[in-house]
């Protein structure tokens, strides 16, 4: 276990919690039985798909798994990604919600802490 286990454990707990409840609110959606209003649906598919690494990455932090680390980068990095997608969309006249960009940016800024710690943690091991 590295030398920062509570705050990997941290890390990992809110990855897992956040995975759940992405996966359970993208799969309402995708399923009809929640109105989101104009979705866009490559976010949509992303952030729902997303989830299942969230739980995964969450996992393996709490674990202590070295792998938890470049998988929690590779999530950041898709996230931006996606978010610079969907900020083209919206430039380009898309329909869109608002609350989009305040998920986008709170799962933008909630994994690139998680990445930050991961990569704190398991530093000079």
């Amino acid at each position: 276990m590295p030398r920062t286990s509570l705050t990997l454990r941290i890390a990992g707990g809110v990855a897992i919690a956040f995975g759940v409840l992405t996966i359970f609110s993208g799969g309402r959606t995708l399923l009809g039985s929640a109105d989101m209003g104009a979705v866009v649906p490559f976010v949509l598919w992303f952030n729902t798909l997303a989830g299942l690494a969230y739980v995964v990455a969450g996992l393996g932090l709490w674990q202590g798994r070295r792998w938890a680390w470049p998988l929690s980068f590779v999530i950041v990095a898709a996230t931006l990604l996606v978010f610079a997608a969907f900020g083209l969309h919206v430039a380009q006249g898309g329909a869109f919600e608002m609350r989009t960009v305040y998920a986008m940016a709170l799962r933008s800024a909630v994994w690139g802490w998680i990445a930050w710690a991961a990569r704190q943690a398991f530093s000079g091991r």
